[in-house]
C-alpha cells in the first residue's frame, strides 16, 4: 500500500530585515507558491527603537505545515495497517523548485512535532513582507477573539512531550509494543549539494501523532542546531508549498506498506515454503468462518487444518487466519509448508510426471467439518542449462475504468504472460489463467508530462502486487494523485536476476 496525503496548510515565519530598517516578524505568507528556508548573518542591519544595530543581526526563517491524518486512523481501525510493524514507513516530502537563485549547500534540516497550532494566513507578499495576518513570527494563532504568541519568538521554544510553555516537542515518552520508551521526535536530514528535496522518515511522529499520545498540530522545519546560530549565511533553500502550480510537486506525506499478500495455488514447487490461503465469505462481504450450532467464529492461530493427500500420502498443516502485522484480516486463512520432493511416496509419481497433484481439503482439527475441497498441483522447481534470456512480456490491467473519482479505493486485476510461452490448443472455450510474479511492482506516471508520482518501491515493497488463485492485484488509493490529469500505470518485474520494466499495459486513466 502506497499512499499519498496532501498538507492542508503551510507557511514560513521569518524575522528578515527588511531595507536596512525594521524586522518583518508579523509579515505573512500563507498563500505564497514557495516554502522558503533561509538563514542570513550580518548581511543586513537595523534599528530597534532609536538604536541601529550593525553587528551580529541574524535572520532567519522557519516551515510551518499541517496534515489531515485521518485517512491513517481510518485505516488503521480498518486493519488495513498496523503502524507497530516495521513495515509501517512514514515519509515527509517537500520538493525543491530550484530556479538559478542562489543556494547553500552542505547543511542539515531538522523536522519537529508542533505543540502549538498554527493558522496559516492570507498573505502571499514575499518581496516585502507587507502582509499582516497570523501566523507569523510573534503569533501563532487567532481564535475566538484570543490571539496566541508563540512561547518564543519564531517558535523556538522546545522541550520534551508533555512539557508546559513550548513551541516545538523535540522528544518524548511513546507508548509501542516493547513498552515505553524515550524516543528522539527530532528527525534530520543532511543536504550535500543544497538541490535535493527533503525527504525524511516521521514514523515515529505520525505513529506517536495517530495513537493520541503527540497533539496533531502539525510540523515544523528548520535549519538544525548551530546551522541557526553559526556565523554563516545560507540563502536560500526553497520548497514549493501547497499552493504551487504543479500539484505533483507540493508537500506531501507519504505511507508506505507492505500489505502484500502472496498465494501459491499456482505456483506451489517442491521443496520450497509455499503459502496457501483460504477466503470466507457472508454475501458480498469477507467475514469469519463459524462453525458448530453455537455459530462460533474461526479466529486466532491454529484454528483449522489444511490435509493433502494423493495416492497413500498424507500430510496435514495448521492453518490460522492470516495477520497484517498483528491485525487479523476477516475471512482469510493461511497455511505456510513445505512438501518434500524426496517423500517416499511420492517419488514415484515425480519421477514419472514431475509435478504431483493433491486432494486439499480445509477442515476442523478433527477433520469432521469440511470447509473447502479442492486440488493442488505442486511442481518441480525450474532448471536449466545457461540461459541468459530476454523476457518478452505483455501485462494489461483489465478491470481499470477510464477514470476515478479522489475518493475512491480501487482493486486493480493485472495479467501477465510470456508472449513466448508454449501455446495450447483446446477445442472448448478456453479462458488463459495469467502467469504470477511475486516480484511484481506498480508505479504511476503522469501520461502527458512523464513525471513520476509514484516509483517503484522495493525497498520497503508498498508497491508491490499480491497474488492469488485468480492471479495478480493490488489496491490503490486514487486521492494520492492530483485531479484533473491523466496517468498510466507501469510494473516492474524482479526474476531470475532481471529486471523488466513494462510501459506498454495500457494502463490510461483520469482522476475527476
Amino acid at each position: 500500500m502506497h499512499r499519498i496525503l496532501s498538507a492542508s496548510k503551510d507557511t514560513y515565519i521569518t524575522n528578515k530585515v527588511i531595507n536596512n530598517n525594521f524586522r518583518a516578524t508579523d509579515a505573512n505568507v500563507g498563500q505564497a507558491g514557495t516554502l522558503d528556508l533561509f538563514k542570513l548573518y550580518e548581511e543586513s542591519t537595523w534599528v530597534s527603537g532609536s538604536t541601529k544595530v550593525t553587528g551580529s543581526v541574524k535572520e532567519i526563517s522557519r516551515i510551518l505545515l499541517k496534515f489531515d491524518l485521518s485517512a491513517i486512523n481510518r485505516m488503521q481501525a480498518a486493519g488495513k495497517i498496523d503502524m507497530n510493524s516495521s513495515n509501517f514507513i512514514c515519509n515527509l516530502k517537500l520538493h525543491d523548485v530550484y530556479g538559478g537563485q542562489t543556494t547553500p549547500d552542505k547543511f542539515n534540516i531538522i523536522v519537529f512535532p508542533l505543540s502549538k497550532s498554527f493558522d496559516e494566513g492570507s498573505g502571499y507578499d514575499v518581496k516585502m513582507f507587507q502582509d499582516l495576518d497570523v501566523v507569523n513570527f510573534i503569533t501563532a494563532s487567532y481564535k475566538n477573539g484570543i490571539l496566541s504568541k508563540w512561547n518564543l519568538p519564531g517558535a523556538m521554544a522546545s522541550g520534551t512531550l508533555n512539557e508546559n510553555n513550548i513551541d516545538v516537542i523535540s522528544s518524548g515518552t511513546i507508548a509501542g509494543p516493547a513498552g515505553s520508551a524515550l524516543t528522539s521526535l527530532s528527525p534530520i536530514q543532511y543536504f550535500e549539494n543544497g538541490t535535493e528535496d527533503l525527504e525524511i522518515n516521521i514514523t515515529k511522529i505520525i505513529s506517536g501523532t495517530v495513537s493520541g499520545q503527540i497533539p496533531d498540530l502539525g510540523l515544523l522545519v528548520a535549519f538544525s542546531g548551530s546551522y541557526e546560530t553559526d556565523r554563516n549565511t545560507y540563502f536560500v533553500k526553497r520548497f514549493a508549498s501547497r499552493n504551487s502550480a504543479n500539484t505533483a510537486i507540493r508537500p506531501k506525506i507519504i505511507v508506505k506498506y507492505d500489505d502484500s499478500i502472496h498465494d501459491n495455488h499456482e505456483d506451489f514447487i517442491f521443496d520450497s515454503t509455499g503459502s496457501l490461503y483460504l477466503n470466507n465469505f457472508s454475501f458480498d462481504s469477507t467475514s469469519n468462518i463459524r462453525t458448530g450450532l453455537g455459530g462460533t467464529e474461526l479466529t486466532g492461530g491454529n484454528v483449522m487444518v489444511l490435509k493433502l493427500t494423493t495416492g497413500s500420502f498424507k500430510k496435514t498443516f495448521n492453518v490460522s487466519q492470516a495477520l497484517r502485522g498483528d491485525n487479523k484480516i476477516t475471512g482469510l486463512y493461511s497455511s505456510s509448508f513445505a512438501i518434500s520432493s524426496f517423500e517416499t511416496d511420492l517419488r514415484s509419481h515425480i519421477l514419472a510426471s514431475g509435478s504431483v497433484t493433491f486432494d486439499q481439503v480445509w477442515s476442523n482439527s478433527a477433520e469432521t467439518i469440511t470447509y473447502l475441497s479442492s486440488s493442488l498441483i505442486v511442481k518441480p522447481n525450474k532448471r536449466t542449462a545457461f540461459d541468459n534470456f530476454h523476457q518478452n512480456l505483455l501485462v494489461t490491467v483489465t478491470n481499470l475504468r477510464e477514470s476515478y473519482k479522489t475518493g475512491d479505493v480501487i482493486k486493480l486485476r493485472v495479467f501477465s504472460e510470456d508472449r513466448e510461452r508454449d501455446i495450447k490448443f483446446k477445442k472448448l472455450p478456453y479462458e488463459k489463467k495469467s502467469q504470477v510474479y511475486h516480484q511484481m511492482f506498480y508505479r504511476v506516471r503522469d501520461f502527458k508530462s512523464g513525471d513520476i508520482l509514484i516509483n517503484f518501491d522495493t525497498k520497503y515493497n508498498s508497491t508491490r502486487l499480491s497474488t492469488d488463485s485468480g492471479g495478480m492485484y493490488f489496491e490503490f488509493y486514487v486521492d494520492s494523485l492530483p485531479i484533473g490529469r491523466t496517468y498510466v500505470f507501469d510494473f516492474l518485474i524482479k526474476k531470475n536476476g532481471f529486471d523488466t520494466v513494462i510501459t506498454d499495459a495500457a494502463s490510461k486513466f483520469r482522476v475527476e
